[in-house]
């Protein structure tokens, strides 16, 4: 007996001491800092800031995989935030991490940063990065520190920004020639409208004008470009896989983390967009049961702005598959307009006149309903 406990021993301290190993070299002395706009201001003149969705989904691949962060901004100090969602399950779990909510309250000034203790830098988006990020003289001269001693960069959406005016000491820009994605001017002018007529320039172009290869994917949907130790992502949709891509260039190998309903039901429409026969069958399903595992209301709301850059029947049709799947759980009848209009405009009148007809039997005084049924009825 007392053999059998020392080998149950022995092997118990092996196995702790394999994943003793295997955790600190997950990470072991790797150091980023990921960067915020600290533009934001929510009283008074309401002014965009950071996207703490992007930070926290970042943040988590980064602590995840055992990697050290710092954080800083222009002006360092505490910074604010575009209105989020703090009840979603990544938000509330980084709000809830203390230490790097200290960090976040007091970010390091730009200026005051030593690049050779970072092994990578994460730009952070949102629209307010466009404000403050490429004016930053210090910022600019941190990217290119880091790159040029063989250091990851790496921004998400409207992060890249901050690349624009970046020189390396040869004199070219960073992102001259390299394989480049941020928020595209299609989503700009679909989602930003609020701030769009104040910014310097729009990403795509300036990044474009830089000599960058600019490379995109439909809207929202998640898209990486890789080019050497640049790394960038198109939209908030591309941010794990950003940070992720990030994680591999450290030479790391990236722990597996569970997918945010978000993410991964626009995963699903990027399939199905692509004319994935199982993404579609699996939209199909997902109108006919209840679940918790994709996010129907954003499968239609995906469906409605996809619409509005809708070029061919190809298109309409895909846009008409993704509106009506969420069709019951968003119940608007601005949606169902939608929905017969495309059908409409398909050929498919029969379709259309049962939309509205429908329609008008929950909301028997909707005019528009009423008003597009008498011209699918001359």
């Amino acid at each position: 007996m007392k053999v059998i406990k020392r080998i149950k021993h022995l092997v118990t301290l092996v196995v702790l001491s394999l994943i003793s190993v295997q955790v600190s070299a997950m990470g072991v002395n790797k150091k980023i800092i990921m960067v915020v706009s600290g533009y934001g201001q929510q009283q008074g003149e309401a002014r965009p800031g950071y996207e703490f969705d992007e930070f926290a989904k970042a943040y988590s691949v980064f602590k995840s995989n055992g990697i050290a962060v710092d954080i800083t901004s222009p002006n360092g100090g505490k910074v604010e935030a575009d209105k989020y969602d703090p009840g979603k399950s990544y938000n509330a779990t980084v709000l809830a991490d203390t230490a790097i909510m200290a960090k976040l309250n007091n970010t390091i000034p730009t200026a005051k940063l030593d690049t050779k203790t970072y092994d990578a830098i994460f730009i952070v988006g949102g629209k307010g990065a466009m404000f403050d990020l490429p004016k930053d003289e210090a910022l600019k001269s941190v990217i290119a520190d880091i790159y040029q001693q063989q250091g990851v960069v790496a921004a998400v959406c409207h992060g890249p920004a901050a690349l624009v005016d970046v020189k390396l000491n040869d004199g070219s820009y960073l992102i001259a020639n390299k394989a480049i994605n941020g928020f595209t001017n299609k989503e700009e002018k679909l989602f930003g409208q609020k701030w769009i007529n104040q910014f310097d320039f729009m990403l795509e172009d300036k990044l474009t004008e830089r000599g960058a290869k600019f490379q995109s994917s439909e809207i929202m949907l998640s898209h990486v470009a890789i080019d050497g130790r640049l790394i960038t992502g198109q939209n908030p949709t591309s941010t794990v896989a950003v940070a992720t891509q990030l994680v591999r260039k450290l030479g790391l190998t990236p722990v597996n983390t569970k997918q945010d309903v978000e993410d991964k039901t626009m995963a699903l429409i990027a399939k199905f967009l692509t004319g994935d026969t199982s993404a579609a069958k699996t939209l199909s399903a997902l109108q006919d049961k209840d679940q918790n595992e994709y996010h129907l209301a954003l499968v239609g709301m995906y469906g409605f702005y996809y619409l509005k850059v809708a070029e061919t029947n190809e298109h309409f049709e895909k846009s008409l598959t993704l509106m009506t799947v969420a069709q019951k759980a968003i119940n608007s009848p601005t949606l169902d307009m939608k929905i017969a209009q495309t059908q409409s405009k398909l050929g498919n009148e029969s379709a259309a006149k049962a939309t509205l007809n429908q329609l008008l039997l929950t909301k028997p005084d909707y005019k528009p309903a009423a008003d597009m049924l008498k011209t699918l009825t001359l």
